[in-house]
């Protein structure tokens, strides 16, 4: 199940706008919070946080949609969005990350489709692959100008 933003939307729960949950939170299906939640973690399949909505825990998904305010970390195995409204504080680790005008984010990310591992050793190789340099291009005398 996919979650959209219109009036036909389909959740399996809802923690509403004058509602506040505690704790730890499983779902096999989607959730959709314009309330409070606070606690250890939260765990859905699709998670949708609306503009009244606020989470401070850390979240896993996969899929997330955000409006609200969150202050944790997101860990989404598909994709992460972020709607023009969205506050957030966290770092964020998806294979797809959509970001609107408008939101305000601090924390890193992490886009890959391995969540589980740095991808550092991955890029400096590959950025080293080519044996391009200055002597190479200019000889010695290139070498020892300065950059301007």
């Amino acid at each position: 199940m996919a979650l959209v933003k219109n009036s036909s939307e389909v959740t399996n729960s809802t923690i509403g706008e004058n509602s506040y949950f505690s704790g730890k939170f499983f779902i096999n299906g989607s959730l959709k919070i314009d309330g409070k939640f606070e606690g250890k973690s939260l765990q859905a399949e699709q998670l949708y946080i609306g503009v009244s909505g606020k989470v401070k825990t850390n979240i896993t998904a996969a899929s997330v949609i955000v409006e609200g305010i969150v202050i944790g970390n997101i860990t989404a195995r598909n994709r992460v969005m972020l709607l023009p409204t969205s506050l957030i504080l966290g770092d964020i680790r998806t294979p797809e990350l959509i970001i609107q005008n408008g939101v305000t984010l601090e924390g890193r990310c992490m886009i890959s489709s391995d969540l589980k591992h740095s991808n550092k050793e991955r890029i400096e190789l590959e950025y080293s692959k080519d044996s391009l340099s200055l002597e190479k291009l200019f000889g010695k005398q290139g070498a020892g100008a300065k950059e301007a």
